[in-house]
């Protein structure tokens, strides 16, 4: 499938864009600021793996090496490398922001006891 990625020069996030006919590629623009400054990055290539084979490559112990499963932060990471690279997905900010919530509002008390469980 042509899907390439791009980097605006703008903003400095990457953009990823179909690109069906390639005498067309210089009209793509970042998703994020609209900029039409891109440079085209190389783009990794992967192969599919089931669901199952995803789920066998997290659960495996050497994933786990350096994680810290006291400290949220540590896991954090974890999950934002190991887990969104598996996964497919880009945790990002959404997962930062989740982190800073819960280590405000509902993180452990005194006690070691979770806020309202």
């Amino acid at each position: 499938m042509p899907i390439y990625e791009f980097r605006c020069r703008a903003c400095h996030l990457k953009t990823t864009a179909l690109v069906l006919n390639l005498a067309r590629v210089d009209e793509v623009r970042c998703r994020h600021c609209d900029g039409d400054d891109l440079e085209r990055l190389a783009s990794r290539f992967t192969t599919p793996k089931s669901e199952d084979a995803r789920m066998d490559a997290l659960a495996d112990p050497a994933s786990f090496a350096g994680v810290d499963e006291d400290d949220p932060k540590s896991v954090a990471r974890w999950m934002k490398k190991k887990m969104g690279g598996e996964m497919g997905e880009d945790f990002g900010d959404d997962l930062d922001q989740a982190m800073d919530e819960d280590m405000t509002a509902g993180g452990p008390d005194a006690d070691g006891e979770t806020d309202g469980l």
